[in-house]
């Protein structure tokens, strides 16, 4: 079932385009954004065949300018959910039975879509859905979508052309079945490529999905719906549907048919549907598949042989791109004291000539944090820090939801390396550094494995082999992604695959076959040419 018969396109990253002044995707873009920041959208429930609207709908903000309405999404009952798992299971049974190449060839088409026709319009919704600047949009909503689905198709075909052995006497295969029942999709509101991958993932191996996608990040979701559908993903393999998430929760797990969930959110609510399915397991015709990624509290860690400007620029970037709202955003920092000085004016330098406001306007760095939730608690923390004896606001601490809910960059210095902003998973754009004697490097790397909880992503900036060598090994199970002179943000489709254990998840690396094996069920055949005859053994003559 492998590229034997069939040779698929190659996957290659999909190219970045600037949007400097000047460039036509600037201008294109900027076109687009305008368009859709002035149209009512009305994103409905998709069922089946059916775009359902419930007439109780939530309504839809821009979180920089969040009195303006975007227009309404429809909210389930249970009902439509139920409705939803019949759906899907209806359309199992042709789905899981098609050629792996025909599904192959829609979710290759739908990456060209995103590529092409439908760049910029990823790219506008997510700029004024999710609060991202242009680059930000580019790199998530086009390019790695793209990626995903393009690598995707290249994982799928490697993991059916790996074969066991045959001999003269029998032909041994694997098949690879999708799993017997739907997989619900959870998405976060942080990335559009998240969004778009949990869901197609098990579909591109022959499953269906029933995908709740954030509330914060409906107006990106129903563009990569328009894609699915104009690429050809037949009604109820992906069936979107939006609601209370409790109630969506506890209606699908008590189906006897669900199957795996495939999730990235909060360790919280994955903990808590990990529960929740222990304590189902009696109903489900099969072991559901548990796939998550969930917190962080990624760090950077600098050596005394580092060079200070690089570690600035690795905190400017990693902790306040996207207003820290990624899972792999650095957000506790160690700094030899040898080096501190300079890192604090470069950061000085660099965070003040930081703009903030609307994505729109494309000279502005720093946009708003998704909602008045998240604004609200990244407040309370800043407050605590101008007011704590072992805290101190050293640059930014300013907030403003009159508009829309910016919050400046913030760093946050401690002599307590256990200070709450060290431990607290905050997602946003706030950063604590603490300063360590440079005599006390192995000791300080013993404090970044041991003061966390999670293991998403983390940083070592060194000129010394040596201690890159011995921060790779102490911290070996502090990382599931760990970058040595590189920021902890910015994994690549096909590259860097993304995940991370302890309490931020299942690592079972997105972007990679790994991830596409835990939506299969194997099979293997063992077909005997010529059967045996007589029960008798050699060792039992006389």
């Amino acid at each position: 079932m492998g590229k034997g018969f069939f040779q698929v396109p190659p996957a290659v990253n999909e190219p970045i385009k600037s949007y400097a002044p000047g460039t036509p995707e600037r201008e294109e873009v900027l076109l687009m954004y305008k368009d859709m920041y002035n149209t009512k959208v009305d994103v409905p429930l998709y069922i089946g065949s059916e775009e359902v609207r419930t007439k109780n709908t939530a309504t839809i903000h821009p979180p920089h300018d969040h009195k303006h309405n975007l227009g309404v999404y429809h909210l389930a009952e249970k009902k439509h959910i139920n409705k939803a798992i019949d759906a899907a299971m209806d359309a199992r049974h042709k789905w899981a039975k098609l050629p792996w190449e025909q599904r192959a060839a829609v979710f290759l088409k739908a990456a060209d879509l995103i590529a092409g026709p439908y760049r910029q319009k990823m790219n506008a919704s997510t700029m004024i859905g999710q609060s991202k600047n242009v680059f930000q949009a580019e790199i998530d909503s086009a390019c790695e979508i793209v990626d995903f689905l393009r690598f995707n198709v290249e994982y799928m075909t490697q993991i059916y052309e790996e074969q066991p052995e045959s001999d003269e006497k029998a032909w041994n295969r694997v098949e690879h079945r999708p799993l017997e029942g739907f997989v619900y999709a959870i998405t976060p509101f942080n990335f559009t490529a998240i969004a778009g991958n949990l869901p197609s993932a098990p579909a591109l191996m022959g499953n269906v999905t029933i995908w709740k996608p954030s509330a914060s990040q409906m107006f990106s979701a129903k563009v990569l719906m328009d894609v699915f559908q104009e690429a050809g993903v037949p009604d109820g393999v992906i069936n979107m549907v939006m609601g209370d998430p409790a109630m969506i929760t506890d209606t699908i797990l008590d189906s006897p048919d669900f199957a795996g969930v495939h999730f990235t959110g909060s360790t919280d609510v994955f903990k808590g549907l990990w529960s929740k399915i222990g304590q189902n397991i009696d109903k489900y015709k099969t072991y559901p598949r548990i796939v998550g990624e969930t917190g962080g509290k990624d760090f950077i860690m600098a050596h005394p042989s580092a060079n200070a400007k690089e570690v600035s620029t690795s905190i400017a970037r990693g902790a306040f791109e996207f207003q820290g709202q990624k899972c792999s955003a650095a957000s506790r920092c160690y700094v030899p004291k040898s080096m501190w000085d300079e890192v604090r004016s470069d950061l000085e330098e660099d965070l003040g000539s930081f703009k903030m406001g609307s994505p729109e306007d494309m000279g502005n760095f720093i946009n708003a944090v998704i909602h008045e939730k998240s604004f609200d608690k990244l407040a309370k923390y800043i407050d605590q820090a101008k007011k704590d004896k072992d805290a101190e606001v050293i640059i930014g601490g300013g907030y403003d939801k009159s508009k829309g809910y910016f919050i400046e960059p913030t760093v946050i210095l401690t002599t307590n390396p256990n200070y709450t902003t060290m431990e607290t998973e905050l997602f946003g754009p706030v950063v604590t550094i603490y300063v360590y004697e440079d005599s006390k490097f192995e000791e300080t790397l013993h404090l970044v494995d041991e003061t966390s909880p999670y293991a998403l992503t983390g940083a070592i900036f060194s000129k010394d082999r040596y201690a890159a060598a011995l921060a790779t090994d102490i911290l070996q199970n502090a990382a599931g992604n760990f970058y040595i002179n590189d920021k902890c943000t910015g994994a690549v489709v096909g590259k860097q695959p993304f995940g991370g254990a302890r309490a931020s998840g299942t690592n079972d690396k997105a972007g990679s076959k790994l991830n596409l094996l835990r939506w299969s069920s194997p099979r293997l055949i063992k077909e005997t040419f010529v059967p045996a005859t007589d029960y008798r053994y050699p060792f039992m003559g006389e």
